[in-house]
């Protein structure tokens, strides 16, 4: 009697393996196969002044979720276009909230600004887009990506139709980012990319662009205005834009770990009109993929995918003659 229970428990353990894996090799197969090896993010605020403190906090914001979901330091290029943690006009000194409850500060010691103020110009973003650096530009400052990296560019600050201004002083328009992205896809400076811009009208940053194999999305269409979310009245600025509170709520409720099951579509649809008070954009001409098949953590987190091979692989006679560089 014992042995034949114990035969069937061992059964049935076999047989929830068995769909246990079933379940598993479908969902791997709902997804998109993903070729790229590595993730980088290039996060930029481009406005200064106080009243632009919202800004800060959005860039600091998504610096910090993309940071839980696996892209280190070294692979996040942030450009801050002012110094809101050090504004004589901050009550608060060395600190940056984007929640009124102020139960985070985004400027803790372990943030890692690679571009501050004046350095925060059109030509430096461009040039960290295309790689086109001063040979003496520090490692932190460049965006190593090659052909198996997929690349994320977050834009925030204020906008029109054609252009996000820099300083307000310039401006880059969405010509210059199309034409520095063809300039990425021509030297295989990504495998996949995507842009993000949340700005007023801020639709019009990404329809110019034709490289293959980029996503664009915005906080409002082209025509329409992008709102501020929340004011911290003790601090007498508002903190935070709608569409990257509503990101941010998204990636920190749904996206627990790098491993999510949360898709691009699913992101898309994080922040409907009735929360932004804008019209969410979404550009997918470019991309070959479906996005409602591609995993958030594609863009925003950072996995490593490695493929099993058991084939022997043989090397010709010319690979043998090949030496080692001698420095």
């Amino acid at each position: 009697m014992f042995r034949y229970g114990a035969l069937r428990f061992l059964l049935v353990l076999i047989g929830a393996f068995a769909a246990r894996k079933d379940v598993i090799e479908r969902v791997k197969e709902h997804f998109e196969s993903s070729s790229h090896t590595n993730n980088w993010a290039v996060l930029v605020c481009t406005s200064r002044f106080w009243f632009n403190y919202r800004h800060v906090a959005n860039v600091l914001s998504l610096y910090h979720s993309v940071k839980r979901l696996g892209i280190p330091d070294s692979n996040i290029i942030l450009m801050l276009a002012d110094d809101m943690p050090c504004n004589p006009r901050n009550p608060k000194p060395g600190t940056v909230f984007n929640s009124k409850y102020e139960d985070i500060n985004l400027y803790g010691s372990e943030v890692e600004v690679d571009y501050r103020g004046y350095e925060v110009s059109v030509e430096n973003f461009v040039r960290v887009l295309t790689g086109r650096v001063h040979p003496a530009t520090p490692r932190s400052k460049r965006l190593l990506s090659d052909h198996q990296s997929n690349v994320l560019v977050y834009l925030t600050g204020h906008g029109g139709d054609g252009f996000l201004k820099f300083q307000d002083a310039e401006e880059l328009t969405n010509v210059d980012l199309a034409d520095a992205i063809e300039t990425m896809f021509q030297s295989n400076r990504y495998n996949e990319l995507l842009v993000i811009a949340d700005s007023c009208q801020s639709e019009s940053m990404y329809n110019k662009i034709y490289s293959q194999n980029v996503l664009g999305t915005s906080s409002s269409l082209i025509g329409e205005d992008s709102l501020s979310y929340d004011v911290d009245h003790s601090i007498g600025v508002y903190i935070i834009d709608r569409y990257t509170h509503f990101t941010l709520e998204f990636l920190e409720n749904e996206v627990q770990a790098s491993g999510s099951n949360r898709t691009m579509a699913d992101y898309f649809d994080s922040c409907p009109k009735i929360k932004c008070m804008s019209t969410v954009g979404v550009r997918t001409d470019l991309y070959p993929k479906d996005p409602s098949r591609v995993r958030v953590t594609d863009f925003f987190g950072s996995t490593r995918n490695v493929r099993v091979i058991n084939e022997v692989i043989e090397f010709d006679d010319e690979w043998l003659k090949v030496e080692p560089k001698r420095y």
